[in-house]
């Protein structure tokens, strides 16, 4: 399972005449206890996890230790910025509110929180994100947070079993993130992870393309991955 991803990872980096060493699998572990966690990622050598819940990732987090590179992939609260200081990156901010309150925590706590900014290229309104019109806004209040630093941006495209219909939901996130972010996405998930790494994905968040087969604690849908 992880050493098919990384060979699909590696047959789109070919075809977009890329190096493979540009884009960082983020390995979304929502569902999956430890146990299942370490046999089927850690144990196979890949120590970037992604959760999407902040009370999902805590419990995990202390059983899986130290040696693991943890991304929040789902959407953030304001109310749950106090926890999140231990995430190596947050892929869902997306408001100037979460802005200020990522701000003020790192302000108190001398720490400097890495983020993507979450835009919704597609126009959904049931995702989150914030809409382009709007993002040079937001990059300019990241810009002026001492303790927020922009990585780059983040997108989800609508779902479609056709992998290719999402390709200019990607595109136009890449030309986002050129003007913005230095060209720097997160984009593309389990059933269209090799697309958004022809449209230049940075960081790509795969889940049930690494667990098939495995038990789910909790199949409620949430908005991270298919």
């Amino acid at each position: 399972m992880l050493a098919d991803v990384r060979e699909r990872i590696d047959r789109a980096c070919a075809r977009a005449a890329r190096d493979p060493g540009e884009v960082r699998l983020v390995a979304v572990t929502k569902g999956h206890d430890a146990e299942a966690v370490r046999a089927a990622v850690l144990d196979r050598g890949h120590r970037v996890l992604g959760e999407s819940r902040v009370q999902e990732w805590r419990p995990k987090a202390e059983a899986l230790g130290p040696d693991v590179e943890w991304h929040l992939v789902g959407h953030l609260q304001t109310n749950k910025v106090r926890y999140c200081r231990g995430f190596a990156l947050l892929h869902g901010v997306d408001s100037a509110r979460l802005i200020d309150a990522l701000e003020a925590d790192g302000g108190r706590h001398g720490h400097v929180f890495p983020v993507l900014l979450q835009v919704n290229v597609a126009g959904e309104s049931a995702k989150h994100g914030v809409d382009p019109a709007g993002l040079a806004d937001l990059v300019a209040r990241v810009r002026d947070a001492p303790h927020v630093r922009l990585e780059g941006l983040m997108t989800m495209a609508p779902y479609d079993p056709d992998p290719e219909r999402a390709r200019p939901v990607f595109r136009a996130l890449r030309e986002l993130a050129e003007r913005h972010a230095g060209g720097r996405t997160s984009m593309g998930m389990s059933g269209d992870f090799e697309v958004a790494i022809e449209e230049g994905a940075t960081w790509i968040r795969v889940g049930s393309a690494l667990f098939a087969g495995a038990t789910v604690e909790d199949p409620r849908p949430v908005e991270v991955d298919r």
